[in-house]
């Protein structure tokens, strides 16, 4: 028998990658020679740098960036390393110096730098007053793509939800050398303040290695930038925007967007996803030509779970709380709609269920199980060691169940 593992983390409590290794430790006491493969989930929100890091033999780094209050923070990223190349020798692409050239300097263009953009621009770093997207900004953001831009990385994989700003992804560019300039010449305030002063867009100061990096944006938001459904009437007061301040952030970002169709003719603030961690969307796809897609949809590819899938007898997902909303692109449907290619089982498990959790079963899972044993408290239910045993306690029983009906 093959299963392939694929589950999300429990946030709080189980990685990606231990939520797998305690389902095959279940498994096993029921088929002992049972082939079974663990691998990486995330959804491009929360735990997709530790998942795709831990499963992809990648590296994990550190760096201090701009956080969203203005304030040093530290921001975790991925690194999954590619194969060395020659830098290319043209005059539009001389990164480094003649010395660098002279010694036959090499960069990893085949590096994948994997960020999630809370780690910069996060809400859970704002609190108080300091929650006010008219000041919050997304540099830090830059920083990180900069700093893993030196570091060799060409590809990128960036999750933004999660984001404390609403700035349009300013701040982002400015950090990239972008010039967002005020009437003076000067570059504009960080915040969504500094919308409103923006007279011209200026990249003749671009960092050059951006022309040879592609972004691969996760996006589960379908947000225009601006309206009644833009970023900031719906996902500003979240962010700490009264009524007025989502007026003003809605027609600073129009003008915004009107600037940079004179520069850009491709530029669309309707787009879908536009508006997405408070317009960072909108200028990935305007400005660094993102493609915006479902996180699950880039995890999938980028793990190549199909490859593991295609053979399998069972396959094995889950997440800390399977309910209905689960079965609207997030992460274990995406392996479900996968394995149902195949016409494989598809098992899920989960902290815990909801009554709407049904909707789970139309869209692939066969079978759905908490893994919760008895009333507890839920300190005690999030305990490492407690969930694992849970984990392996399910996965052991369901399994049973197939042996018994001879199901493989």
């Amino acid at each position: 028998m093959k299963v392939v593992c694929a589950i999300d983390s429990m946030k709080g409590s189980l990685t990606s990658l231990q939520c797998g290794e305690a389902a095959a430790e279940g498994i096993k006491k029921v088929y002992p020679d049972a082939d079974i493969v663990v691998r990486p989930l995330a959804d491009g929100g929360e735990g997709t740098v530790d998942a795709l890091v831990a499963g992809m033999n990648g590296r994990l780094e550190h760096v201090e960036v701009t956080g969203p209050h203005g304030r040093p923070v530290v921001c975790p990223y991925g690194i999954i390393e590619g194969d060395a190349k020659p830098q290319a020798d043209d005059a539009s692409s001389q990164a480094g110096d003649a010395s660098d050239k002279a010694d036959g300097a090499k960069v990893l263009t085949g590096a994948t730098a994997v960020i999630e953009m809370s780690g910069a621009a996060g809400i859970t770093m704002v609190s108080g007053e300091e929650k006010n997207p008219m000041n919050t900004t997304t540099y830090g953001v830059g920083e990180v793509i900069r700093d893993a831009i030196q570091k060799g990385c060409r590809r990128f994989i960036v999750g933004i939800g999660g984001s404390a700003t609403n700035d349009g992804g300013v701040g982002m560019l400015q950090a990239l050398g972008f010039g967002f300039l005020d009437k003076d010449g000067n570059q504009v305030a960080f915040g969504a303040k500094g919308l409103k002063d923006i007279e011209s867009i200026d990249d003749s100061g671009v960092l050059k290695e951006l022309k040879d990096c592609e972004f691969q944006i996760a996006c589960d938001v379908t947000n225009p930038l601006c309206g009644e459904q833009g970023c900031s009437a719906i996902f500003g007061p979240q962010k700490g925007a009264d009524a007025a301040m989502v007026m003003q952030m809605d027609k600073w970002l129009a003008y915004y967007a009107s600037l940079a169709r004179e520069k850009y003719p491709d530029t669309d603030p309707k787009f879908p996803g536009s508006g997405a961690a408070g317009g960072l969307g909108f200028a990935f796809r305007t400005f660094l030509h993102g493609k915006l897609e479902s996180g699950i949809s880039i995890v999938l590819r980028e793990t190549k779970l199909a490859d593991y899938v295609k053979d399998a007898d069972v396959v094995i997902t889950g997440e800390g709380r399977l309910d209905g909303q689960t079965a609207f692109g997030k992460a274990p449907v995406g392996v479900a709609e996968l394995a149902k290619k195949f016409d494989r089982t598809v098992l899920a498990f989960a902290g815990s269920v909801t009554k709407d959790a049904n909707a789970c079963n139309d869209a692939g899972i066969d079978a759905f199980f908490p893994i919760l044993r008895g009333v507890v408290t839920l300190a005690e239910a999030m305990d490492v060691e407690n969930a694992k045993a849970n984990m392996a306690a399910a996965t052991e029983q369901a399994f049973r169940l197939m042996k018994a009906c001879g199901k493989h």
